[in-house]
This record gives C-alpha cells, structure tokens and sequence, in this order.
C-alpha cells in the first residue's frame, strides 16, 4: 500500500481492532521539491508537515535529507520505501515527463532501505526515469505507462516487477473532476491508459513480472475490480491471478507465506462458487465468494454456508 498509510492503521488491523486485508505500508512517500509528491500550488510555499497522516509525499532534497527521511520512514515501520521518480497526474507544478532525484539522491534511498532488508518501489511513467532507478537498486516500477521495450527487458533482466494501475486514468477521466480533481490535472491523464495497455501487454508477452495495482483516489476506490476487466484486453485470466497473488508475494519478500496454498503459508484464502480461470469477470461479482480467510480465519461466509464447530474445528458446508 504505497503512499500515506501508517503505523497506526496497519497495527489496528493486525489486532483485530479495525477489520481488514493486511496492510504493508510505504508511509510517505519521499519526493523532491516540486515533484509528485510536492501538493503545493505555484502561490505556497509552505510545505506540509510530513506527519500528517493526509500527506501523501515527504518533499526532501539533497543525500543527506533523503536518507534522513527514508530512516524516518523505515522508523516508522514502513514495509517498502516509495519515491517519486518521475512526475504525476495529481502534482499540480510537474509534468509527467519530469525527471525527479537525482542519481545520488536514489542511490542514498535504496543504500537505506537495503541496510535494514527492505526495498525502494518508484513512481515513474517514463524510460528515463525507469531506467535510471532500476539501475539504482529499485525494485519494482509502479505504472510505467510510457515505457519502452528496451525498459521492458531491463526489467525483465533485473528481475525487477513491474505494477501497471490501469483502472485509476480510466477513473479519472470519467469522474475526476466530479471527484474535485482539477480540470488541468484530469487533462494530463491524456493517452496513459492506452498506452498502459500496450505496455502490459509487451511486459506479459516477454514473461515479466507483473504485480496487481489499481491506485484508485478517493471515493473512486469503488472500482477497484474494474483493473480486472481492462487487464483481460491484454492478459489471461491465469496471469493476471498471478499477478494479484504469488507474484506480489515475491515482490513484497513474502514467497511461500503468502499469495499461495501450501503448507505454513497464512491460508488467506478465497473461496468462489465460480472459476476465474475460466473467466476472470467472476470476481468483480460479490455473489460468487463463498467464503474468505485470512490467516485461516474465516472474516466472511455467504449466506448460502453453514458453519458448525466440530471438535475445535469449524465446518462449512454449502446450503
């Protein structure tokens, strides 16, 4: 969960307190002065406090800064460390086409994040920008809508992952502005989604891996599944379940633990009436979950099961 969740929500889902899908957290993300992560307009310049829970970026300039806020950062328990490599749609004085840190700065932030066995993920749209921080150390790019084929084997031949967010361009141009997105920021979403596609669809064809991301602002989060449907266009059924499952667990350092049914893995499990592999849409219909666990506990039954415990063992049975 790139960008703005903390501590606090995370630990709250981890003991029961607020009901949940488990939470690894970036915290801020770090971006230089004027950057993605840099919400100011042309008139302010104050910028934010980085401690409130509403940023979504920590601005930081220079080596000394940026490691001193990837500290902060990985302090506060974050999973993964997130930086604005490139410009954003929602950043009000960048363009998508920006170059943002520089070489020594993205070097300073992965040298941090690896001293205490984590890793760096980067905001980036464009080759440069991409290139550069995969050269760095980072380790997976978060949309990368306007890469290349050469960028597309760098990746491949890093071992790097690639996390495409289709759904939220989509998202945006039909209700950004009736989000209270400004009209100037909704424009610069222009061809992304498009060229996102085509994108996945070399990435997939070329055996990269590919993680699940959706990247959705606000009350937009509604059409979270909707990734699902316009990742079909390019993609299998079978791939884009490995990239929701046991590709991000290779991702998120957690191989064998979860995004997969073996034994001492989590057991976060979903159990559908319907097979996705033959049709991936069945999950963007709630009427065909049976029955979800997390941890091997179940968190949801439909109101077609019956569960009795047995001997210390709960027993579902479809009605």
């Amino acid at each position: 969960m790139p960008g703005g969740c903390d501590w606090g929500l995370a630990k709250a889902v981890e003991e029961g307190a607020v009901v949940g899908p488990r939470i690894l957290f970036s915290g801020h993300a770090l971006s230089q002065t004027g950057g993605h992560g840099d919400m100011r307009l042309p008139n302010e310049d104050i910028v934010c406090s980085c401690s409130s829970a509403l940023a979504l970026g920590r601005v930081c300039d220079g080596v000394a800064e940026v490691r001193r806020a990837a500290r902060d950062e990985l302090r506060k328990g974050a999973h993964q460390i997130k930086i604005m490599a490139s410009g954003g749609v929602s950043s009000p004085t960048d363009y998508l086409s920006s170059l943002q840190f520089s070489s020594e700065e993205i070097a300073a932030i992965v040298e941090e994040a690896s001293h205490v066995g984590r890793y760096v993920c980067a905001h980036a749209y464009t080759p440069a920008a991409a290139k550069r921080a995969l050269e760095l150390g980072v380790r997976s790019i978060e949309h990368g809508n306007l890469l290349d084929e050469d960028c597309i084997d760098l990746i491949k031949r890093k071992g790097a992952y690639l996390v495409p967010t289709l759904v939220t361009y989509d998202q945006i141009r039909q209700r950004g502005e009736a989000s209270g997105m400004a009209a100037d920021l909704v424009g610069k979403v222009g061809n992304l989604l498009e060229r996102g596609l085509e994108v996945l669809s070399l990435a997939d064809r070329k055996g990269v891996n590919i993680c699940f991301g959706t990247d959705l602002l606000g009350d937009m989060h509604a059409y979270q599944l909707e990734e699902l449907a316009l990742r079909s266009k390019v993609q299998s059924p079978a791939a884009i379940l490995r990239s929701a499952t046991s590709t991000c667990a290779q991702l998120f350092c957690m191989d064998g633990i979860v995004g997969t049914l073996a034994e001492g893995a989590y057991a976060d499990i979903l159990v559908l009436e319907k097979n996705p592999i033959l049709d991936i849409s069945v999950l963007e219909d709630s009427s065909n979950i049976v029955m979800i666990l997390k941890e091997g506990e179940v968190v949801k039954l439909s109101k077609r099961t019956i569960s009795k415990v047995v001997d210390g063992r709960t027993l579902i049975q479809l009605s």
